[in-house]
């Protein structure tokens, strides 16, 4: 029997073009900006990726990939098939195009994609899946913490505590 016969997805390894073109995509809203409107192909979870996630990303005109963040722990990078768009990275704006590739590094600048052309964005985006991440939201002062097993917390910045732990003085 060949691999990429088997029925359940985590034993799955090959999707086939077709399929992929065939796939309706799960249309996906950020929970804190109602304009981050996107539908993913997560071709990863597929085939049973557990340490990454590799999706396909169709942007309508107008809409952003997702809100303005910083992963703290997490790489994240973008490679542009279709479609203009305004990448924000940090404070500044960049024109992308097909063939254009972000990488966001761990800890790096804070970053957003709009679609800014007049036809449908569509990207391939690939990121860790570590077991917990902190994202960091600058223009909502929010910060969230994910970590495997339990539910995420967001909390405003201004409410963050740092206190001082262990015994050392």
């Amino acid at each position: 029997m060949a691999l990429f016969n088997r029925k359940t997805k985590s034993e799955r390894y090959l999707i086939r073009a077709e399929e992929i073109a065939a796939m309706e995509g799960a249309k996906k809203t950020h929970f804190l900006n109602k304009n981050a409107q996107r539908v993913n192909k997560s071709l990863g979870d597929l085939t049973g990726l557990t340490g990454l996630g590799f999706h396909i990303i169709e942007v309508a005109p107008g809409h952003e990939s997702t809100e303005y963040h910083q992963h703290i722990f997490e790489d994240e990078c973008v490679f542009v098939l279709a479609g203009i768009a305004q990448a924000t990275i940090g404070k500044e704006v960049f024109t992308i195009k097909p063939g254009d590739f972000i990488g966001y590094r761990k800890g790096g600048a804070a970053h957003t994609i709009k679609n800014a052309g007049r036809e449908v964005l569509r990207m391939i985006v690939v990121g860790e899946r570590l077991a917990h991440d902190v994202t960091d939201y600058p223009n909502r002062k929010k910060r969230l913490w994910r970590q495997k097993g339990l539910p995420a917390n967001l909390v405003d910045h201004a409410k963050i505590e740092t206190p001082a732990l262990g015994t050392k003085k």
